[in-house]
């Protein structure tokens, strides 16, 4: 155990005895968000992003572990357990150096280099290896080896030269080499296949080059979506003085051409397409490792989006020949109405549409319209806007990304929370309610459907799985969650509850009524008092027994709060000597007083409020120079796309956000960004597409 928490303190820059801390709270079963939150002191105040670490290198160094002790147990029983090759092993920090070394001992089941150690060419191999004797006195000696498999002179020298070929591949130190070469200094040639559609998606990259050590993760991925469609061809080129060079100097204790031809066979055979499918493996891990982070952060500003509060509000989910479909929810997001209008072509019935939607105004007062971004979006908003200037309504307008909308209205979640609806009225409800409260409602969806992230469909699944769990918990958390009004989605990213609990959850409120207290909780079946412990925390009451039960303060510490509150101690300013009179961690202390200042506080409403319209953007009248405002939808690796009231959102291209030169777009932008002042570089009215630069 020391070994390890030894190495994983030095990967994590985590000190020694707080990765102890963590690895003994883990075992017993805290989860992040509560060591975060709740054990700042014995933990060293790490945040969520630095455990969530510590635990991927605490997998990964145990895995390490337990490998090397697996290797050196394979080779002991075989007698080949030398004290250099355990040191070796034992100061391997990652498992492709560990497996370096042990790939030239690895039993080979079905190879020509096998088959020839089988008939015993093994000896003969070391005499051409030594370049001992000349080539007649080679040739004299690979008579001796004749046999059934290896019949004349000439095949058993080719099979003892299949034994030194494997072995020049297996050379740790060459394996190293190459691949530091091709990972460092080679490139990515790609070529267009007999298949390659012209001017089609792919014909683009068709002929080019990329730097393996720098070719940018969204392009590595559309290379090879290229490769998987038959269209591109990849090879990692090499010169051939290089190879060479390199294999001379290794044979240059050979007085035979026999052991060079055997090597460059090796290198050319054996080594070189292993080392392109490692660095296809390595370079597809770094381009899902950026790919996944980006898609993170995406969500992550997705789903701290500000909500839109005290307001009732009209979901609309445009379409043409079927009609727009209208939802009405009132101020906290619950349904009250619905409607179908037909204001698009190829009815375009401005007078109907327009009647209906003053009825619903007037019934349920709503003044903010929520639209989604798909097919008809475009004419949905030109019928909004003409309806406030010839209507006269006191209505302003904002787009929505309806992503994952037709997910969540065929769900389960959305039959047993909606069943009396049809489900292209849960699409529309669904565009008002991520507009009231986007985490809420976006937690019931895939977060793969909700269009935030790059070639989401290339990337390992499992790793992005956890990901996007990984950042919907950490966010779920950090904002709290009503248990009395929360879905099943919602409430099961609480730390310590799950999916079976918030069904416990909601079945209890349903059959016993809401929650008053935190500590009402305990009531739920299965809800024990470690779920308890790691849970209670995240919750807020509204209108609860007492008003920390609306607040992130834990169960356990109310005590201490009320004796804050009671001896009239200034929460602005605590520190050490109020820690100490408490008897609590200083940082613990800290988050306690901030909680009480702002009780029922909600981090997202000091966030800019949402962009609204009452007119839209004409792109027939843009013109290169012009000045627009805009929201941001979606960020990858080369740009972001960005909302200025057109049907499609216009491209901000890295290179035009910045004056300094940035590595990511992210350093200077975020989902949900609103824009002010954004440039307008180049229209194609035609295609729809806008060029725009955030760039002076």
């Amino acid at each position: 155990m020391s070994s390890l928490i030894t190495i994983i303190a030095q990967k994590t820059s985590i000190a020694p005895q707080y990765v102890g801390n963590i690895l003994s709270l883990l075992q017993e079963g805290a989860t992040i968000p509560f060591i975060a939150r709740y054990r700042k002191e014995r933990s060293g105040n790490a945040t969520d992003e630095q455990l969530r670490l510590l635990l991927e290198v605490y997998m990964y160094t145990q895995k390490l572990l337990e490998r090397q002790a697996e290797i050196k147990r394979l080779l002991s029983e075989r007698g080949l357990l030398e004290p250099t090759l355990e040191a070796q092993i034992d100061a391997a920090q990652s498992l492709q150096l560990l497996e370096d070394l042990y790939r030239p001992y690895r039993q080979k089941q079905s190879s020509r280099a096998a088959n020839a150690i089988a008939a015993g060419l093994e000896p003969l191999s070391d005499c051409i290896a030594s370049g001992v004797q000349r080539m007649n006195a080679l040739r004299e000696e690979a008579r001796r080896y004749c046999c059934d498999a290896y019949a004349d002179v000439d095949a058993v020298l080719l099979g003892a030269q299949d034994i030194l070929a494997e072995r020049y591949s297996d050379d740790p130190a060459e394996r190293a080499y190459w691949r530091a070469q091709m990972l460092e200094h080679a490139s990515f040639e790609i070529k267009g296949t007999k298949h390659l559609v012209s001017g089609g998606l792919y014909a683009k990259l068709a002929g080019t080059s990329e730097r393996i050590a720098s070719i940018p993760a969204h392009r590595y991925l559309a290379i090879m979506r290229g490769v998987a469609h038959k269209e591109l061809s990849v090879k990692i080129p090499l010169e051939p003085e290089r190879i060479e060079r390199r294999i001379r100097h290794y044979t240059t204790t050979a007085a035979t051409p026999l052991f060079f031809e055997a090597c460059m066979d090796g290198f050319k055979r054996l080594l070189l397409p292993s080392l392109e499918r490692e660095v296809h493996t390595l370079i597809k891990e770094r381009s899902d490792e950026r790919s996944i982070a980006t898609f993170g952060r995406n969500l992550s500003q997705l789903l701290l989006a500000a909500p839109v509060t005290g307001r009732a509000i009209l979901g609309v989910d445009p379409a043409y020949r079927s009609g727009c479909k209208l939802a009405v929810t009132d101020s906290e997001g619950e349904y009250l109405a619905h409607a179908v209008i037909y204001p698009t072509p190829p009815q375009s019935d401005y007078a109907a549409s327009a009647q209906t939607v003053k009825a619903l105004h007037v019934k349920y007062g709503f003044n903010a319209v929520a639209i989604g971004n798909g097919t008809g979006s475009r004419e949905t908003q030109e019928f909004f806007a003409r309806l406030v200037r010839e209507e006269a309504l006191e209505l302003a307008f904002t787009v929505v990304s309806e992503a994952g909308a037709s997910v969540y209205s065929a769900s389960k979640i959305a039959q047993e929370e909606y069943p009396q609806l049809d489900v292209t009225i849960r699409g529309a409800l669904s565009i008002a309610q991520r507009l009231r409260d986007p985490m809420a409602a976006l937690v019931k969806i895939d977060p793969k459907s909700l269009g935030v992230g790059q070639y989401q469909h290339d990337v390992d699944q499992k790793r992005l799985e956890q990901k996007l769990h990984d950042v919907t918990e950490a966010l779920v958390n950090s904002v709290g969650v009503d248990p009395n009004s929360a879905s099943r989605a919602l409430l099961s990213y609480v730390a310590g509850v799950g999916p079976k609990l918030s069904e416990r959850m909601v079945a209890h409120r349903q059959s016993e009524g809401g929650f008053t207290c935190k500590h009402d909780l305990l009531r739920v079946k299965g809800l024990g008092k470690k779920a308890f412990e790691q849970c209670a925390g995240f919750f807020r009451i509204r209108n609860g027994k007492s008003v920390l039960d609306n607040t992130g303060v834990h169960p356990e510490h109310y005590e201490i709060a009320q004796a804050l509150l009671r001896d009239g101690v200034d929460l602005h300013h605590v520190g050490v000597s109020e820690a100490q009179r408490y008897g609590v961690g200083e940082a613990t202390l800290r988050d306690i007083a901030l909680e009480l200042q702002k009780p029922g506080r909600d981090p997202r409403e000091e966030l800019p409020p949402i962009l609204f319209r009452q007119d839209v953007t004409d792109i027939a009248s843009l013109r290169p120079g012009d000045k627009v405002a805009g929201v941001v939808r979606n960020i990858a690796d080369f740009g972001a796309f960005v909302d200025i009231g057109l049907k499609n959102d216009g491209l901000i291209h890295i290179s035009q956000m910045s004056e300094r030169r940035i590595a990511h777009p992210l350093e200077v932008l975020s989902v949900n960004q609103q824009l002010l002042e954004i440039t307008v570089l180049e229209v194609d009215a035609e295609r729809g597409k806008v060029s725009l630069s955030l760039r002076a």
